[in-house]
């Protein structure tokens, strides 16, 4: 979930620039509402929420300034990763593409795709925030799945997910078969990272390890501390590569940055999973959200 972003000072264009003018104010999109809030305390912060969830912050004088703490911790995953440098980056799911932005002012150069369902939603970001090949990015109308099923083989550094209707993630962006089209299309030392949301005893994420683990040789989660003790709902980052995660490095980042965040990998995240059913095509075909395992296992070690 994300926090009240930071007061900070108003800060001037650059010279030459033509500023996006956004516009206060709730306008209908294909798939409900979209809402755009300036921030009170910053004049170049504005809030995106889309059916009235908050979906982005964007930033328009610092593009590299993350709010959402899953974003931050996305943000490190990337940099544990990869080293410094470009990046081939398709993110499902866009909304203000806020991340995006990110990788674009800290990694010059890096080719990116944005793949958001929602028309209407492209256009307002598009006009409102100058979303197009100068802010670093291509942000293109596709349906997420079908937008990975076009990518070439072995083509990507990273496959970031940010795709909800309304607090969940689509049942079709979650499946094995999903997933190994995802496989298909990362690089050598490619990863998969994947925002969602979860309440106790975080069956959501549970599924989405067992699931990610049929595919994946290497598959980790992470979240505050407090959502894997089961004190309250938040997000969780499922973390997946056919190449060993530097489990060491993210820790240390994870644990010093503004957002702390518990990785649970390797043997704790098999025993976090244990009992969750593998997510497929034909069980998610009209069928509600996965089922919680029968009884929750122990709290995974750190």
């Amino acid at each position: 979930m994300p926090r009240s972003p930071r007061p900070r000072p108003a800060r001037p264009a650059r010279a030459g620039a033509r500023r996006p003018e956004p516009v206060e104010g709730e306008a209908l999109i294909s798939t409900g509402t979209v809402r755009l809030e300036r921030d009170r305390d910053d004049p170049d912060g504005w809030l995106v929420l889309v059916n009235g969830v908050p979906s982005s912050y964007v930033d328009l004088a610092d593009p590299a300034h993350l709010v959402f703490e899953y974003q931050q911790w996305t943000a490190a995953v990337l940099d544990a990763v990869h080293p410094p440098g470009p990046l081939r980056v398709v993110h499902l799911g866009g909304a203000g593409c806020a991340f995006p932005r990110y990788v674009a002012a800290t990694r010059p150069g890096s080719r990116q795709l944005v793949l958001e369902v929602d028309e209407q939603l492209v256009e307002l970001v598009r006009h409102s925030f100058g979303a197009s090949g100068s802010a670093g990015f291509r942000l293109k109308v596709a349906d997420a799945r079908e937008g990975v099923a076009v990518l070439p083989d072995g083509s990507q550094d990273a496959l970031v997910r940010d795709a909800f209707v309304h607090d969940r993630v689509p049942d079709h962006l979650v499946t094995v078969e999903f997933l190994r089209d995802v496989s298909r299309a990362l690089a050598p030392g490619g990863v998969w990272v994947a925002n969602l949301a979860d309440r106790p005893p975080m069956p959501r994420a549970r599924a989405e390890v067992a699931t990610a683990a049929e595919v994946f040789t290497h598959v980790a989660v992470l979240a505050e501390p407090g959502v894997f003790r089961g004190r309250r709902y938040g997000n969780a980052l499922l973390v997946a590569s056919q190449d060993p995660l530097p489990e060491q490095a993210l820790v240390r980042a994870l644990s010093g940055g503004a957002a702390p965040a518990r990785l649970v990998a390797g043997t704790d995240a098999r025993h976090f999973s244990a009992g969750a059913a593998v997510v497929t095509d034909a069980a998610t075909a009209g069928a509600g959200p996965p089922a919680p395992p029968p009884a929750p296992p122990e709290e995974p070690r750190a």
